[in-house]
């Protein structure tokens, strides 16, 4: 649901605060972790410029020219690499499959490439 949440904020230009209500009164939310849906789309919303500014430093493209979902999948997994203690193993798995799910063919390894050198190593 987040996915959807910062695809919808980036296609409409739309605040976060009004993408959010709109995902919680017009959508099931049963068995969504709402905590954590608020976390991640604000904390993607709030640190946009400094997820870009890392992601573009990774990608071969510039990030304007890159899919809407595959750029929302990025950012995502972004902001969970670094502002939360996610494994980045599970990070970089969930985005792949998100790309698989809902992006272009070949998504999944541009967005795993992407994700593979943004990964914190232990």
């Amino acid at each position: 649901m987040a996915l959807q949440a910062i695809y919808s904020w980036q296609i409409s230009g739309d605040s976060m605060a009004d993408i959010e209500l709109h995902f919680l009164t017009d959508q099931d939310t049963a068995g969504c972790d709402l905590e954590y849906f608020r976390e991640l789309i604000s904390g993607v919303a709030s640190q946009v410029k400094s997820l870009d500014a890392r992601l573009a430093a990774l990608t071969s493209r510039p990030l304007d020219e890159v899919d809407q979902i595959d750029k929302a999948i990025l950012r995502l997994s972004a902001f969970e690499l670094t502002a939360r203690q996610t494994p980045y193993r599970v990070v970089i798995n969930e985005a792949v499959e998100l790309a698989k799910v809902f992006a272009q063919d070949d998504s999944h390894k541009f967005v795993n490439g992407v994700l593979d050198k943004m990964a914190p190593r232990s």
